[in-house]
């Protein structure tokens, strides 16, 4: 093999049939509207692509400063901005989530009926901190619809919408029941959303200028917002829903988003838009293992302690989880302070390594981050629901085909 044609240990030829897989598998057929890959070994860019279309009813191709709606990936954001606090002495992990919100002190676990009638049962402990950032609180999201908790979130428009603010959130929340017992289940929920207003209450600044100030700045993230600035507007991608028989139609114009109108929602689970470029700073300081030129956003050791399972007795999210919905496959996968963390290769069935740690967004955008290997790879597209099309696997097949050395 010619030494030219690797980077970093990786085979560029190897690489390149990702791009191939994506146009022939996904774009030529019309299942995507587009795509923007990045895989980085030992901090260089190894291989990256635009591939399609951005904006499909403008004919706008993908580009590399593309700006697209991340949804979930704010999750791990969000969680180490709370982690930063915890290595300030602010709060403990045990503690209980009313000492910082007295108003949910007397949350309730949901036994029978329907919102606003609903028969509930005390809780066998109360929430904590660490429940929240591993969606072990009871918490959920309306859009589950799964039970009769998640259709009162969706009758009370919990998911967002206009006029929607943390606060007004966290003030509902106080007065509806939870799924389960905190601790007792995995279920995914608006929990990291409570972490974001947790931030607030913490450091005293709304959690735009927070990220800002302790991620976004030190980082040198520029693009990275909860509202997409007027004169970054023609970057912003159009959003597309999936439809039966593999096509998709416009869910998200972005000339008439949410996301480009001053909305008050910071949400921590997932408002943020973001680039590529940015959200590799990100990534790359967390593989770097906390750092990026000299900025750290985060310790060591935090993060190592963030990337363990926190799922009781090591189990598997099959082991504790109720429903079905996650941005990431179940088997031989645990969850750690705000990421998914590979806890049994052979039981994943997806080539990687153990403490493969990463998550995903709604709109099926990606990122993983193998410390074994010092692989990240970040995979942009706008395609709901995230559950679609099982790209993510697929890729980590082809990247980890890549490595030489």
């Amino acid at each position: 093999m010619e030494q030219s044609n690797c980077i970093a240990g990786m085979d560029v030829t190897r690489l390149d049939r990702i791009g191939d897989h994506l146009q022939r598998a996904y774009l030529e057929p019309g299942k995507l509207p587009g795509t923007l890959t990045l895989v980085a070994r030992r901090g260089e860019i190894t291989w990256l692509k635009a591939q399609g279309l951005r904006d499909v009813e403008r004919g706008l191709a993908v580009e590399r400063d593309t700006l697209f709606r991340i949804y979930s990936m704010t999750k791990p954001i969000t969680s180490i901005a709370l982690m930063q606090l915890y290595e300030q002495g602010r709060f403990l992990l045990d503690e209980p989530v009313h000492k910082y919100i007295p108003a949910w002190k007397g949350l309730r676990v949901y036994k029978t009926g329907s919102h606003p009638q609903m028969l509930t049962t005390a809780p066998e402990r109360p929430m904590s901190i660490r429940d929240l950032l591993t969606h072990q609180s009871g918490l959920t999201y309306g859009f589950m619809n799964r039970t009769n908790v998640d259709a009162a979130y969706r009758s009370l428009k919990l998911d967002g919408g206009p006029g929607h603010t943390l606060d007004r959130l966290i003030d509902e929340l106080s007065r509806l029941p939870l799924e389960f017992s905190p601790g007792t289940a995995w279920g995914y929920s608006v929990a990291t959303d409570v972490c974001g207003y947790l931030v607030q209450v913490l450091s005293g600044l709304s959690l735009d200028e927070y990220f800002a100030k302790h991620i976004f700045q030190p980082l040198g993230m520029p693009d990275t917002f909860f509202t997409v600035p007027q004169d970054k507007l023609h970057r912003f991608a159009a959003c597309y829903q999936y439809q039966p028989g593999d096509t998709f139609t416009l869910q998200d114009d972005p000339q008439n988003s949410a996301f480009a109108k001053a909305h008050g929602y910071l949400s921590g689970g997932g408002g943020l838009v973001s680039c590529i470029d940015d959200y590799y700073r990100f990534a790359q300081a967390l593989a770097n293992g906390g750092e990026l030129d000299g900025a750290r956003i985060i310790g060591r050791k935090t993060l190592e302690f963030m990337r363990m399972n926190h799922l009781p007795g090591n189990q598997d999210l099959p082991g504790v989880a109720i429903g079905s919905f996650s941005e990431t496959p179940y088997d031989g996968t645990g969850f750690g302070l705000g990421f998914s963390v590979k806890t049994d290769v052979a039981k994943s069935q997806t080539n990687g390594s153990l403490g493969e740690y990463g998550w995903g967004g709604m709109a099926s955008t990606n990122f993983f981050i193998d410390p074994v290997e010092d692989v990240l790879m970040i995979f942009m597209t706008q395609l709901i629901p995230s559950s679609t099309y099982a790209v993510r696997q697929e890729l980590r097949a082809i990247i980890n085909g890549a490595l030489v050395d």
